[in-house]
C-alpha cells in the first residue's frame, strides 16, 4: 500500500492553494474549530491543517441554543484571538448571521472588517445560490470564500430540525447545483454538512476544489470537527459522526475536585509553594 503525504513534514505555511495541492495529491485535510489564542497555539503547534473560527462559539464558547445570536464584533475578538496564536494552518472565519444574507455590499463590508481586523486568511458562508451575489462581491475584493452546503445552522430555524440533509432527489441537486456554482464563482474550498455519504463522494469527484465534510462520510478531501465536542469538553451533543478523542470534562471536574479538597485541607499551598 502506497503511504500517504503527511502535509506536516513539508508544509510551512498552509494556504488556499496547498489545500488545492493536497487535494490533488490525496492528501486528507485535517480541520477543527478554534475561539481563543491558547487553545489554537496548541493546534498550530500539533500541525492542524485549518483552523476554523466558528459561529459555533455561540454554542459552545457563550452558551447560546443555536448560532444565530453571535454578532460580527464577537466574531472578529474571536477571530484576532485565534490569528495571534497561529503561525502554520490557514485561519476561516464564520461571516455570522445576519451579516451577508440578502444584502451583498453588506456581506463585503463584514467581510473586510474580519480580513482587516482580525486579521484572518479567509471567510465561511453558509449557503449556494441565494448568497451567490455576496459570494461574488467578497471574492472580487480578493478576499477568500469558503462555501458551505447540507446542513446550514445559521438555517435552524427554516429547517425545523438537524436531520440530514439532501437524502431526497430535488435537495440533492440542488445541492450538487450549488457546490458547482460556488466552484465557478471561485470558492476555494466547501464544506459539506450532515449529508448521505454517497452524495458527498459525488460531489467531491465532480469539482476540483477541496469538499470539507462533517458527517458526510470519508468520500471527501478532509473533516472539520468542533474541538470542544471531540475533545469531550461539551457532552450532550453526541451526533452519529461525533468521535471522541478524549473526555476533558470528567478529567476537569477531577483536577477541579482534587484542587478544592488540597485548599480546603489546607494542603495547598505546601512549604515548596510559598514565599
Amino acid at each position: 500500500m502506497q503511504k500517504k503525504t503527511d502535509s506536516r513534514q513539508y508544509y510551512t505555511k498552509i494556504t488556499t492553494h496547498v489545500l488545492q495541492e493536497m487535494k490533488l495529491k490525496g492528501e486528507k485535510i485535517a480541520m477543527l474549530t478554534a475561539y481563543d489564542y491558547s487553545m489554537a497555539k496548541i493546534l498550530d503547534e500539533a500541525g492542524i491543517d485549518v483552523i476554523l473560527v466558528g459561529d459555533s462559539a455561540s454554542n459552545v464558547m457563550a452558551g447560546h441554543k443555536t448560532t444565530l445570536p453571535i454578532t460580527l464584533n464577537e466574531m472578529i475578538y474571536h477571530a484576532s484571538s485565534v490569528m495571534r496564536a497561529v503561525s502554520r494552518g490557514l485561519v476561516v472565519v464564520d461571516l455570522p448571521f445576519g451579516t451577508y444574507q440578502g444584502n451583498s455590499i453588506e456581506a463585503l463590508h463584514s467581510a473586510i472588517r474580519i480580513m482587516k481586523e482580525a486579521g484572518a486568511n479567509a471567510i465561511k458562508i453558509e449557503g449556494g445560490e441565494e448568497v451567490i451575489e455576496s459570494v461574488k462581491r467578497i471574492l472580487s475584493a480578493g478576499i477568500p470564500v469558503m462555501g458551505h452546503l447540507g446542513l446550514t445552522p445559521q438555517s435552524i430555524h427554516k429547517f425545523g430540525t438537524y436531520v440530514v440533509r439532501a437524502r431526497e432527489e430535488d435537495e440533492a441537486k440542488k445541492l450538487i447545483k450549488d457546490a458547482h456554482i460556488l466552484e465557478d464563482a471561485g470558492c476555494f474550498g466547501i464544506v459539506l454538512e450532515k449529508i448521505p455519504a454517497n452524495l458527498a463522494t459525488q460531489v467531491t469527484s465532480e469539482i476540483k476544489i477541496p469538499c470539507i465534510g462533517i458527517g458526510a462520510g470519508h468520500g471527501v478531501d478532509g473533516q472539520v470537527l468542533v474541538l470542544h465536542d471531540m475533545l469531550g469538553i461539551t457532552t450532550k451533543f453526541s451526533p452519529r459522526f461525533l468521535r471522541r478523542y478524549h473526555n476533558l470534562s470528567e478529567e476537569i471536574k477531577g483536577s477541579v475536585n482534587a484542587y478544592i479538597d488540597d485548599v480546603k485541607s489546607v494542603s495547598f499551598p505546601n512549604e515548596r509553594e510559598q514565599y
